[in-house]
């Protein structure tokens, strides 16, 4: 029988799991695809170091030229992440003729068009399925089994990190940085947790999914985003008073003024799909014109759960599927246009706002005419005493809007935190519908 051989560039979390599941699995995996799997080689920085699995010594090495340079070796596993020295070694797996599967999406939101570009130059292909949700097989989905749609809006919650931490907040009235602190110690959270909590690995995410819904070709730069980071527990309270829970979702919309595209805290109403996804699991929500409302869900992020989808590209790309795949979609196409993204001035929702105002007559009436002058109408007040988090002498008011211009909403805010009656900064969080 066949034997297909396999490289790894990586032996951490992720490239543990796969190596697992390859060693051990073996007898499985070769009934799935009709070839043997040999793990051939796994680049290491240290040899030595004790790790969660039984690599054969002979197996592992320290230069990457013993991966890229074996012409025994068809398929290479990137399991390294970081964009740097991940991109050149991808790029010569590449022009070695060798497919590539990879679980990195900040190689893909950052240098998809150069990664792809190669890949199409060797005639090779690149498998991605572990880079958005984990276990989640999205990208499939929306590559084979909804590529009869046009997708309108994706709505997802993309980093388990964050909402774990969201979900400690919410259920058991924790602070961010004792919420933060378990996730750590759980392993749902790095220790540096900037990328997670800032919404950076979340706007990764989103950008790849732009390519697969929109063949929008565009970075993580061009996704504004906000993260989880200063949050505030009380936002968390006022909104659930509300019947809201406070998600990190990715949003993206397509409509005739262009794509709208979004990573920032949200107000969720309880009780539907996304509100209800709590700790470490991701779910992503794509609405499309032929099928309608879908909901994804499962783990997003984690050991097996992600090297499950590693290695089920791995099965594709034997099979000889992942190459028909590659060719057809045309992701990161040479030619893309720009897209066509939105402005403040063109987007359109419902706002949760907060002031911190002074305790004098007339507060309420000033600001909610400033809000008038820019347009912005009022659909609900609550006035709060004043607590432990609120000066002295000043009461938290919250605010429900009508549909708004999120330009509008900027410059009433800005405008109302000049005024002597208002302790900045003021909260605004938009609301999904």
């Amino acid at each position: 029988m066949e034997r297909i051989k396999v490289g790894m560039l990586g032996l951490g979390t992720v490239g543990s799991g796969v190596a697992r599941l390859l060693l051990e699995q073996g007898e499985r995996l070769r009934r799935r695809c009709g070839r043997r799997i040999e793990l051939r080689s796994v680049l290491v920085r240290e040899v030595d170091k004790e790790r969660a699995v039984a690599v054969p010594p002979g197996l592992v090495v320290t230069d990457p030229r013993l991966v890229l340079d074996d012409p025994e070796v068809s398929v290479v596993i990137e399991a390294m992440g970081g964009i740097d020295p991940t991109l050149q070694l991808v790029r010569e797996a590449l022009s070695k003729g060798k497919d590539v599967v990879t679980a990195n999406k900040a190689l893909l939101a950052e240098h998809g068009p150069e990664v792809f570009a190669q890949a199409r130059r060797f005639g090779r292909s690149v498998s991605f399925e572990a880079s958005v949700g984990g276990g989640i097989p999205i990208v499939h989905a929306l590559g084979v089994s909804l590529a009869g749609n046009q997708v309108q809006s994706v709505s997802a919650i993309l980093n388990g990190t964050c909402n774990f931490i969201l979900t400690s907040m919410t259920r058991d009235g924790l602070s961010y940085d004792t919420a933060l602190k378990i996730a750590q110690e759980r392993g749902y959270a790095e220790a540096d947790p900037t990328l997670d909590v800032d919404g950076t690995d979340t706007a990764h995410k989103l950008a790849v999914l732009a390519q697969l819904c929109f063949g929008a070709s565009l970075t993580t730069r061009q996704v504004p985003r906000e993260g989880i980071d200063h949050l505030q527990l009380a936002d968390i309270r006022y909104a659930g008073e509300l019947g809201y829970t406070i998600k990190l979702l990715a949003l993206a919309n397509q409509s005739r003024d262009g794509l709208a595209m979004r990573v920032a805290p949200t107000l969720v109403r309880k009780g539907t799909p996304l509100a209800e996804v709590s700790g470490p699991y991701n779910a992503i929500r794509v609405v499309g014109d032929a099928v309608g409302d879908t909901l994804f869900f499962g783990r997003g992020a984690g050991q097996m759960p992600t090297a499950s989808a590693v290695v089920g590209d791995l099965l594709d790309v034997i099979t000889g599927r992942a190459a028909l795949t590659f060719h057809v979609l045309n992701l990161w196409p040479d030619d893309a246009a720009p897209p066509r993204l939105t402005t403040p001035e063109q987007n359109r929702r419902r706002y949760y706002l907060r002031f911190t105002v002074a305790d004098r007559p007339g507060s309420m009436g000033t600001i909610a005419q400033m809000l008038g002058r820019h347009g912005v109408s009022i659909a609900s007040i609550i006035q709060h005493e004043p607590s432990e988090e609120t000066p002295e002498a000043f009461l938290p008011i919250v605010l429900m809007t009508h549909g708004a211009v999120e330009a509008s909403i900027l410059r009433a805010v800005a405008e109302i935190d000049r005024l002597d009656i208002i302790r900045p900064p003021s909260v605004s969080l938009g609301v999904e519908a």
